[in-house]
């Protein structure tokens, strides 16, 4: 290896350094969202209450592979949504009475 490539390499060192801090920066923390995400899938269950990306509450009535069924609390209307449809599990006992009282 002559002198003029060791010292290119030497100068692109830097930068590989910072294009792969920049990768595991942005990589570890969406590896760690999908896990809780797929973690939070698992553990539906009838009983639980949830929030859908549409803003609606309700208690898991049934669920069926992809499928929820869940159940508003004032009407106990039931509305089946995918399972990619539910933004996140609430704390069920202050959800329900929350929205009981409404």
């Amino acid at each position: 290896m002559d002198q003029a490539t060791g010292s290119s390499l030497v100068q692109m060192l830097p930068i590989i350094a910072i294009i792969a801090v920049f990768f595991l920066l942005m990589w570890l923390p969406q590896r760690k969202r999908k896990k809780q995400y797929k973690e939070m899938m698992d553990s539906l269950g009838p009983g639980k209450m949830i929030k859908t990306i549409g803003g609606l509450y309700g208690k898991i009535v049934a669920v069926k592979e992809d499928l929820v069924t869940i159940e508003t609390m004032p009407d106990k209307v039931r509305l089946i949504f995918t399972k990619g449809a539910i933004a996140s599990v609430e704390n069920s006992d202050i959800e329900e009475n929350t929205l009981e009282k409404k």
